[in-house]
């Protein structure tokens, strides 16, 4: 453990996101923590901490780097068919008992998460991208807010190659990381992980910054499609899917919201795994409260074209999936429903 924090903190950087503070403490602004750091010391994270009075971030490694379709992250409405190279470093500001990419977002947290980092350079992570013919460039894999600032260095590189780019995040961000991100990423997908507090501190946060940055990643413009991982006994009755959704719809009604199936992972090995039942009854608690695009996941071809996306106008099938395969595409250019031209709002290719 003392091995791999040394290594951690040999792959770092000065931090851009934060202010000095009286006897040497630093604020770190990139997640709703707000950690006030003393010298010699760490955030939350494990990952971002204060050298001297220097807060110092990671930089230079992945733990894991692939490409996937995007429809894996998920993102339904953008580029259906296209390739993401999705990378990721280590550490997480949350500590979710059902998280399953625990060895890379539980470093230094938990002794049995034991991923080595591996150098690399954000031309490289670029390069790679291009090679692979992807045509996004997604952090994920543990939570990017924390590595924000090499986010924005491979983000800046990958917009100048032609690449879209996009965050795969718990949503617990701040103004300032939102301000700081907002330039240089397109896409941000939110883990909305339930509706009450209490369960919420349970994982490590709060649920108002969660909410806050909805709302906030909305009206800067950035492509958003939000997650919640229907877990039983957890998140799951009819009053917090109601109240979940409710609020989604508030923002915007043309949020993409993915319903997903929640199986034992982790130390979360005492709760059932969700019912395809109960998965469809979310999905129409989801379209009663106004949400138009709602979405089923993690039981390919059992959710009675729950994966599909639908003209809400005609109600014309637009993109007919099986998993993360396109099986049909009838979008015109610019996202428009061939029947009745209605605007699909997303992100399409022309």
């Amino acid at each position: 453990m003392t091995e791999l924090s040394e290594i951690l903190a040999a792959l770092s950087v000065p931090g851009e996101l934060c202010e000095k503070l009286e006897e040497m403490r630093v604020r770190c602004f990139a997640c709703a923590h707000r950690c006030s750091i003393p010298d010699g010391k760490s955030g939350i994270c494990k990952v971002r901490f204060n050298d001297g009075g220097i807060l110092r971030v990671p930089s230079g490694y992945v733990a894991g780097a692939q490409c996937d379709p995007i429809e894996k992250k998920p993102f339904y409405h953008v580029r259906p068919g296209s390739s993401a190279l999705s990378f990721g470093m280590l550490g997480c500001n949350f500590h979710c008992g059902y998280c399953q990419n625990w060895i890379s977002s539980q470093t230094l947290r938990d002794p049995r998460a034991l991923v080595s980092p591996r150098k690399t350079s954000a031309d490289a992570l670029v390069r790679l991208a291009l090679a692979q013919g992807a045509d996004i460039v997604v952090s994920t894999y543990n939570e990017p807010l924390i590595s924000c600032e090499w986010s924005v260095a491979v983000f800046k590189l990958a917009k100048a190659a032609g690449l879209m780019t996009g965050y795969v995040s718990n949503g617990y961000g701040t103004p300032e990381v939102l301000q700081y991100l907002h330039p240089w990423l397109d896409l941000f997908k939110v883990d909305l992980k339930c509706f009450d507090d209490r369960h919420y501190r349970r994982l490590g946060g709060r649920l108002q910054p969660v909410l806050d940055t909805i709302r906030n990643i909305h009206s800067l413009g950035m492509w958003l499609e939000v997650v919640t991982l229907l877990v039983p006994g957890f998140n799951d009755s009819t009053e917090e899917l109601t109240a979940l959704t409710a609020f989604l719809s508030s923002v915007s009604a043309d949020i993409p919201w993915h319903i997903t199936a929640f199986h034992r992972d982790y130390k979360m090995t005492d709760a059932n795994d969700t019912s395809l039942r109960d998965l469809l009854g979310a999905v129409e608690i989801g379209k009663r409260n106004g949400l138009r695009y709602v979405y089923a996941g993690n039981m390919p071809g059992r959710t009675e074209n729950c994966e599909n996306t639908f003209c809400p106008e005609c109600g014309e099938i637009l993109v007919e999936r099986y998993g993360f395969q396109i099986l049909q595409y009838r979008l015109a250019a610019g996202g428009h429903c061939p029947s009745c031209n209605h605007k699909i709002p997303g992100r399409w290719a022309e």
